[in-house]
């Protein structure tokens, strides 16, 4: 088959993870069996942007893994109790844990919240965390609307009596740097460069030692949720090593379109998780000190997927109408520094030689410089902060060379790349009747926006220095 040619791949929504039991000599419930798998049979398109060595090695790889049968998981078996922290969690409960970040026995111990979600039934640690970096609110916020009654009240997604296994969600792991709206810790580190830390290290990387040897180590899979650092913005997208197979099997089962094959730096979760054997991978969304809703619901929406298709929760998982699996990107970089205009956002399909953006100078008005497509691509990330300077970032793009018109069949009328689960109702949201009523009064300070409006003029204008009008 040609390089430049999509290859189809056969997915069936039947356990690739779990070896099922033996079957009895009966024969026809078997058939039975292998009948309904293939009806439930679907093809999905994978367009590789890849080289041909990495294809290699990925396939390789996924050849040599069997799947794996672990007695822990026999749904024939009875549920224990899941200890985290030396706390229990009974099967079929749900209980929210506070987890100090320090062992300290003054100062603060920087407390954070655990929800364990703990199935009636067998099955596979999963844990969902957010906010490693502080001012990235995409995955506290899906983790919160994951954590909602209408997830985990009875009859619902999240129903622990109809759970096989055990989930926990870190909604913001964090804390000390959300508080301050910053990316970094108390003591200026990136708490992602920092595992798996330890236990006599500087504070964050003692943070990071608790973490990962208390918490994250008992996972069996692992789902990271990352935003884009200050003054850009993500589209959504699934980063992994697909040459692990763990990490393949969950980066797929997320259910979006485009994968980023890209092996984790040094002293991330996702790459200590790796080498530990936990199937990881990160999801990208939004931006900081931000809440992209359409980030938001791609990451629950894709959360579900993997946890259907790992068998955690009922239901079939939804799935991509193709896959684009890719390896390398460029970032697009200002040559003069100035005021800049961005032309396209993030999802945006350009064409070889459009302009993607402008820069401006007000100090030389009427000279500007445009910044120019490579080629064809897509823009994985653009830049919101209009302050450059010479070498600033200003977006992402992921070069198309074989299968731009692949991504072009799923466009909207603003050229917009439309990723899978974005325009769907949000599942945490119920219709609900809305009764209209009339409330009377006085505008808090005079007028409806007279709180934002409101100045401070000094001695001169008014003759007490201070004082504050609207």
């Amino acid at each position: 088959m040609p390089d430049d040619e999509p290859v189809e791949e056969a997915v069936a929504d039947v356990d690739k993870v779990v070896k099922p039991k033996p079957q009895s000599k009966n024969k026809k419930p078997q058939k039975r069996l292998q009948k309904k798998a293939k009806k439930m049979k679907r093809t999905i398109r994978v367009a590789h942007e890849m080289s041909a060595d990495r294809r290699k090695e990925i396939k390789l790889a996924l050849k040599e893994h069997e799947s794996e049968h672990r007695d822990e998981w026999d749904r024939s078996s009875g549920q224990k109790s899941h200890v985290i922290m030396r706390k229990r969690v009974k099967p079929g409960q749900m209980r929210t844990l506070m987890v100090n970040l320090l062992d300290v026995e003054i100062g603060d111990a920087w407390p954070i919240p655990i929800t364990v979600i703990h199935g009636s039934r067998p099955g596979p640690v999963v844990t969902i965390t957010g906010g490693i970096h502080g001012d990235e609110l995409t995955g506290p916020s899906a983790c919160t609307h994951l954590l909602s009654t209408s997830m985990t009240d009875p009859e619902r997604p999240l129903d622990p009596s109809h759970i096989a296994g055990t989930i926990r969600i870190i909604p913001i792991i964090n804390l000390p740097g959300y508080r301050n709206k910053s990316r970094y810790f108390p003591d200026g580190r990136d708490l992602n460069r920092e595992f798996p830390g330890r236990i006599r290290g500087n504070t964050t990387s003692r943070v990071a030692h608790r973490l990962w040897h208390d918490v994250i180590k008992g996972s069996d899979y692992l789902i990271d949720l990352h935003s884009a650092a200050k003054g850009r913005i993500n589209m959504p997208q699934v980063r992994a090593n697909l040459a692990d197979p763990h990490s393949n099997i969950v980066a797929k089962a997320f259910g979006i379109e485009v994968i980023l094959d890209s092996k984790p730096p040094k002293g991330s979760l996702r790459r200590t998780a790796i080498k530990a054997g936990i199937g990881c991978m990160t999801y990208e969304g939004g931006g900081a000190d931000n809440i992209d809703h359409e980030s938001t619901q791609v990451a629950v929406n894709g959360i579900l997927n993997v946890l259907k298709s790992l068998h955690v929760i009922p239901g079939n998982p939804t799935r991509p109408r193709f896959r684009l699996l890719a390896q390398g990107s460029t970032w697009l970089r200002a040559g003069e520094g100035g005021l800049l205009d961005m032309w396209v956002g993030p999802s945006s399909v350009v064409e070889e030689g459009e302009i993607v953006a402008t820069i401006s100078d007000p100090a030389h008005p009427g000279l500007t410089v445009d910044i120019i497509a490579p080629g064809d691509g897509l823009m994985i990330c653009t830049a919101t902060n209009p302050h450059v300077s010479a070498g600033t970032p200003v977006g992402h793009f992921l070069p198309l060379l074989k299968h731009v018109d692949l991504i072009r069949s799923q466009l909207d009328e603003n050229n917009m790349f439309i990723i899978s689960g974005s325009t769907d109702e949000p599942v945490w949201r119920e219709e609900v009747e809305v009764d209209e009523i009339s409330l009377e009064g006085e505008w808090s300070g005079g007028s409806v926006d007279a709180e934002w409006q409101s100045t401070f003029i000094g001695d001169s204008e008014r003759g007490e220095a201070g004082h504050r009008v609207s």
